[in-house]
Formats: C-alpha cells, structure tokens, sequence
C-alpha cells in the first residue's frame, strides 16, 4: 500500500531562540562538481544532506569520482579525490538527477564537454521543466544533446563535441543558465562571455574563483553584467564550509515576523548580495530583521539573522528584487496574506515552471484557507486577512509544504498539508527543527 507524508499544523505559537537551518543547496551542488573536476581533494563541511544534493553526489560517483560522504564522515562532511577536468568516466546507466532541476542544467554543462555520451533523466515533476534555455546555448557552442518533446527531459548528452567558446547575452536572468554555460566554458576553446539582464546567484563565479580558476566580471549599466573565462584551465581542490541556506531560513524569517511575541537568531546564514531579495522584501513589508555578526567564509558572506515579530504592511514589490528572491515567494506569500492592505507580486512567470506552478498552487492553497489571492500571469495579488484552517496539497513541491506549515502559526484551525514527501529535497529534518522552533507541527503517514 502507498502511504502519502502529511504535515498536521495547529494553529498559534511563536518562535525564540537560536538555531541553524542545513547547508545551503545551491553550494552543495556546485562543491560536489567543482570538486570531482579539481585536482587534489577537497573536503567540504556543512554539505546539506537532502536528496537533492545527494542525488548529485551520486551520479558524480557514477562517473568514477571517489566521494566520501557524511555516512562515514560524520555530519555535513564531504572528502571529494578530484578527477581534474578531463578524468571523468562514462556511466555504466542513466544519471538519475531525482526532482533536482539545478543538477540537470548544471551537469549538462560540464558533460557537454566529455568525450562520453550520457543520459539524464529525473521524476515527474523534473520531466516537465523546460530545458531548452540551457540545451540552446550549449548547442551555440557545438554540444549535441536530445531532448523529449517541447525541450523536455530526459537529456541525452553526445559525447565528443569540440566546444567553443560563445558571448551568450541570456534572455531572461538565470543563474542555472549562466552557471551551465560557464562550466561548458572550461571545455570550450577560446572565451566564454555570459551576460545577464538582471543580478543572479554568483556562487558558481565564486567557488570557480576559489578553486583558483581565473574569471572575469564586468559590470554595466541597470544591473547588467558579463561574466568571462577561458577554457582550457585547472581547477585546484579547496576546503568549502557551507554556509546555512537562506532559502531554508527563510521559512523562519517569515514565521517570526508573523508570529506574535517571537524572537529568533538565525546562525551562519548565506547572505550572498543575489540571495538576499527575501531580506529586502521582509524588510520593505515592516519586517524587524538584524543582520549580525557578519564575516566572509570560503568567499561567501555569512551572517547571523535576528528576527522579531512586526506587524507587516502590503508593498508592490519591484521586479528588481524578483530574482534575488526567485525560491522564497512561496513563503513570502504567507507573509502577504498576514499583512495589512495589498502586496502584488509581478514579473515572476519563472515561478509557473518550478517543481509546481507555484503560483497557481500557492493560490489554490490561499483560497482554502479563505485569503484572498488573485493569480496572474506573472505573479499574485493577495490581499491580506485572516486565515482559517483547512487541507492543503503541495502538488509534490517541498517548498509549498514548508510555506504552509508556517501559516498555522496566523490561522484560526488546524492546517492538514498533503504530499509532504519532496520536504526532504531540500531541508532534512525540517519537522523536529521547526518543532524545537515553536512550530505545533507533526508529520504523520496515512495511506494514499
């Protein structure tokens, strides 16, 4: 019999203390990849250890890289025995990359450059999410890569392309693009130039820095900026001390300021410029959020986050911010319907094509627990009142279950929230954290 993962939320509490959400994901991924390409060992702490990261340490081991990982080194640590650029080996089957979009397009970047063929493939969920906006530069540079129907995966990637090096002016901001093309540009013959309309994540610029790959930034006028490399380099192992997720806090940002009388440090927090959007957008709702203790880690800035609790407002919130701030709009949502007056959200289509719709779904789980949040195309208009309780799907997106479980500490009954599988994607032991938290949050397996 199948059995299907529910979050039983009850209404109230408040958040106090300190604590540490897991690694942040987007580093995870880039350190396993880095590495494996690396000459010497590189050893990594604070490794997130959901599936997500984990399917890419997997499929890494796949290709002949010698990983250790947290089972024998103790939690968070990661030994990866570099292969150097051109050491990885054919796999013996097909790279399962799960529900890991940012595993995909990244790895097709570098097995562009192999002298192999290789097939990606992921769940249902990743099968429907378009790849065209990385199969299309690659094939500008002279990859050959299949594709399902509409740009669909699964990926078959053929082997043995001699890559050149392009100037890729992308058209909508991306920084799985930009990191895709970037580390085909390590195979590629001559300069890679990607230029972005808009900021995004730099990690991939900073870690390829920190293994000691020369990379040039060039920044323009409006937030456009070019990143450059030549290929033909040598990546050099490095320790990485992964900071924790900002995406994962986020949750917490959001479930403190909502939550009457909390008072919560967040620790060692990512605060990347290009992940900070949620800050900014908390911040220009009314959000109280002290930025402590700040200091750079392994080339990433890290902070400590207090957050109290504040009544927020409803603001228009600029298309400037939205992708600084692409992953936390779920839970930001809940922040709109626990706000006074109307937040409208705009220029986020990018969220209709995520592990769900997640404007849609959000919208749906809104309406059943009686908000008022209108769908457009490109965003929400949610006006702010009170929320009662009720059932609620996640449609298999861990971040609209986490989202769901912090509007209980605002509603008026309990929530029921289905479909809590994918949680473990990206934030492993989010129940007994958000629990110690303050959170009155069970999980519970009922038969499908």
């Amino acid at each position: 019999m199948n059995s299907n993962l529910q979050f039983m939320v009850q209404p109230g509490g408040c958040l106090t203390g300190h604590m540490r959400v897991p690694g942040d994901k987007s580093i995870s991924h880039r350190s396993i990849m880095l590495g494996a390409l690396a000459e010497g060992v590189t050893e990594v702490a604070g490794f997130l250890e959901g599936e997500d990261s984990l399917n890419t340490l997997r499929c890494f081991r796949r290709m002949g890289v010698k990983i250790e990982d947290p089972e024998t080194l103790g939690a968070g640590r990661v030994r990866i025995h570099g292969v150097g650029l051109h050491g990885l080996k054919k796999p013996d089957s097909t790279l399962w990359l799960g529900n890991s979009g940012t595993s995909m397009r990244l790895m097709s970047g570098i097995i562009a450059g192999q002298d192999f063929d290789a097939v990606m493939e992921g769940d249902e969920s990743l099968s429907g999410r378009p790849m065209r906006r990385v199969t299309e530069p690659l094939a500008l540079m002279g990859a050959q890569i299949d594709t399902q129907d509409g740009g669909r995966p699964p990926l078959r990637v053929h082997g043995g392309s001699a890559l050149k090096g392009i100037n890729y002016v992308m058209p909508m901001a991306s920084a799985q693009v930009k990191s895709c093309v970037l580390l085909a540009g390590l195979y590629a013959m001559g300069e890679t130039c990607v230029t972005e309309p808009a900021p995004t994540r730099d990690h991939t610029e900073r870690m390829l820095q920190g293994f000691g790959y020369d990379v040039r930034r060039v920044a323009g006028e409006g937030g456009v900026s070019t990143v450059c490399l030549t290929g033909g380099g040598v990546l050099k192992a490095t320790n990485i001390d992964v900071p924790a997720d900002i995406s994962s806090a986020a949750f917490f940002l959001v479930a403190a300021s909502i939550a009457p009388g909390s008072d919560l440090v967040l620790q060692h927090v990512g605060v990347n410029p290009t992940r900070t959007g949620v800050i900014e957008i908390l911040r220009l709702m009314g959000a109280n959020i002290e930025i402590l203790n700040e200091r750079t880690v392994g080339g990433e800035p890290v902070a400590d986050l207090r957050v109290r609790s504040a009544k927020l407002k409803g603001i228009a919130i600029s298309e400037a911010l939205v992708p600084l701030a692409i992953d936390e709009f779920p839970v930001l949502f809940i922040a709109a319907a626990c706000a006074q007056g109307e937040t409208v959200l705009t220029g986020a289509e990018e969220l209709r094509v995520k592990e769900s719709d997640r404007i849609q779904v959000m919208a749906d789980g809104l309406h059943a627990l009686g908000v008022d949040a209108q769908p457009t195309p490109d965003g929400m208009i949610i006006r702010g009142g009170t929320m009662h309780g009720g059932s609620v799907t996640t449609h298999g997106d861990h971040r609209i279950g986490m989202s769901f479980a912090v509007a209980a500490l605002r509603a008026t009954g309990e929530i029921r929230i289905e479909d809590c599988e994918n949680v473990n994607t990206s934030f492993p032991g989010f129940v007994e954290l958000a629990q110690r938290a303050g959170l009155r949050i069970r999980a519970e397996q009922v038969a499908a």
